[in-house]
């Protein structure tokens, strides 16, 4: 049987933490955390999150290994609906990273948010 897009999520979602952009940026701050960004580029041209690396989610996994080699480092993912950065989030668990948070809002509010 085929699974849908929600199928999918809702079988990745309890494993994956989400917070918001709020206390995002407050551990951001305090742990040197990574925001990635992984919507596409031209979607970034409309919108963004101040501080973020944008990789886009089909590229994650290539481009991560040379970004980041610790894998206990906090990485925060984001997109436009949350759905991209939870099937990022698994992905990057998938390679070893350990502490990846999925921030879920709105891009406007994610747009306005101090991510310092």
């Amino acid at each position: 049987m085929l699974k849908t897009i929600p199928d999918l999520v809702a079988t990745i979602k309890p494993s994956t933490r989400i917070i918001t952009a709020e206390t995002a940026a407050q551990e951001i701050s305090a742990n040197r955390g990574l925001l990635i960004d992984v919507r596409e580029p031209a979607e970034c041209e409309q919108i963004v999150a101040a501080n973020s690396i944008n990789i886009p989610r089909g590229l994650l996994e290539m481009k991560m290994l040379d970004l980041e080699k610790d894998a206990k480092r906090p990485i925060y993912l984001h997109c436009a609906s949350g759905i991209r950065a939870i099937f990022a989030a698994e992905q990057l668990a998938r390679v070893g990273y350990e502490n990846v948070t999925v921030i879920s809002c709105p891009m406007p509010i994610l747009s306005q948010t101090n991510f310092g």
